[in-house]
């Protein structure tokens, strides 16, 4: 196979430009900031008064504390929040709150025209025996009429409000789905749910009945709707940020907090080699992604306050071989394989390289977690990782990559 007579001549060479890459690092900045520029992070522009259940929608759909969400939150426009997941500098993920509502005469036309350049979904939060909401109202038909096209998710949060006793629970299973209200639903909140769906008449808009507690209210579960809503957005902004924002959460479930703290970073880095890598100048490309996958490897030890050696990386790449890649992809996929010296194709290069990346991260990980406890490692251990995460890079990428176009 041309160009890859002795594989471990071009790990090698993969590994030295890791440490010492063509292009500075102030070019890379500025290629970075381009792709960013390219593909900026969805906004979810979150529409609602006060007290309506936006922070706690953030809380669930992240699985950010209230105190991280309370503080992460940075004036964006002079009427409106923005919330950065995990952080500015590698969210996938933008909440921007609309403070402005409770200010007479509110005109969304900035936060709109700060919105035009973004991925957009517009999800307006209301509670739902609230029906003091002119000023939402007015403000989504000023938006609906500038941005027809815009997805528009009526969130309607806060029902136990509407049940007729505290003690009453959730009804099960999920009583609103398709957009129906189920005869089983307490008459007054029917009768309230129905009354704000009318209000916005005219408006084709996705509504979804939620209610999002704390474990402390007694309401179990304390995502009710939670999958409704994953649903709705899902179809509305199809760029598989669920599962994004799902291995996230399951990361913290099973208390690697380094591995957690990484995993931002795989899929912002992931997704910018991925875009370098579709830039129709291979030579150039190949470069940009090695230097960024360099970043990201740096900034993965910089998380575990380990030292990333040649050693590391030479382990990982003896374990994963030539043999892996051809097994997963043949000849085609081993084009796309920035470290081999291959020209990148065009068209599925870009996600095959962002996959590659993502699975080249989460496997520098487990190494490093490994390291920690003290543990042995394996090169079949370190092998079945990589092809396990290069199968979850490529599916939890491949929605996002293919916006990119």
């Amino acid at each position: 196979m041309p160009g890859l007579s002795n594989p471990f001549a071009n790990w090698k060479n993969w590994i030295e430009q890791i440490f010492d890459p063509q292009i500075p690092d102030a070019l890379l900045q500025e290629k970075l900031q381009e792709i960013r520029l390219r593909l900026p992070p969805p906004v979810f522009w979150l529409l609602g008064k006060t007290q309506s259940g936006k922070s706690s929608m953030i809380r669930v759909l992240t699985g950010s504390t209230s105190a991280e969400i309370g503080n992460g939150f940075r004036p964006c426009t002079r009427t409106a929040m923005l919330f950065d997941f995990p952080d500015p500098e590698t969210a996938f993920v933008r909440f921007l709150d609309t403070r402005g509502l409770s200010e007479a005469g509110y005109d969304p036309s900035e936060d709109m025209h700060w919105c035009e350049s973004q991925a957009h979904l517009l999800i307006v939060v209301i509670k739902a025996m609230d029906h003091q909401q002119q000023g939402v109202v007015k403000a989504v038909r000023q938006i609906h009429q500038t941005h027809p096209r815009w997805p528009i998710i009526v969130v309607q949060s806060a029902l136990h409000e509407g049940y007729p006793n505290p003690a009453m629970p959730h009804i099960h299973p999920y009583p609103f789905s398709d957009g129906k209200i189920a005869g089983s639903i307490p008459p007054d909140l029917r009768t309230s749910l129905l009354k704000q769906r009318d209000t916005f008449a005219g408006i084709d808009a996705v509504f979804v009945p939620i209610d999002f507690t704390l474990p402390e209210d007694g309401f179990e579960p304390v995502d009710y709707g939670a999958e409704a809503l994953w649903q709705a957005l899902e179809e509305a902004l199809p760029l598989g940020l669920r599962d994004m924002l799902e291995q996230h959460q399951q990361i913290g479930m099973i208390g690697d907090v380094y591995r957690r703290a990484a995993h931002p970073h795989i899929i912002s880095y992931s997704l910018s080699a991925g875009i370098a890598a579709a830039i129709p100048v291979p030579a150039a490309s190949i470069a940009t992604v090695i230097a960024i996958q360099a970043k990201l490897f740096h900034s993965i030890a910089n998380v575990y306050g380990l030292e990333l050696s040649k050693q590391s990386l030479s382990e990982i790449g003896s374990a994963i071989g030539i043999g892996v890649m051809a097994g997963m992809g043949g000849r085609e996929l081993l084009k796309l394989i920035p470290f081999y010296g291959q020209t990148v194709a065009l068209g599925v290069s870009g996600l095959y390289t962002a996959a590659v990346t993502y699975a080249l991260g989460q496997t520098l990980c487990f190494y490093f977690t490994q390291t920690k406890r003290g543990k042995a490692l394996t090169p079949e251990a370190l092998r079945e990782v990589f092809k396990t995460e290069f199968a979850r890079g490529r599916e939890m990428l491949r929605e996002t990559m293919k916006r990119e176009g």
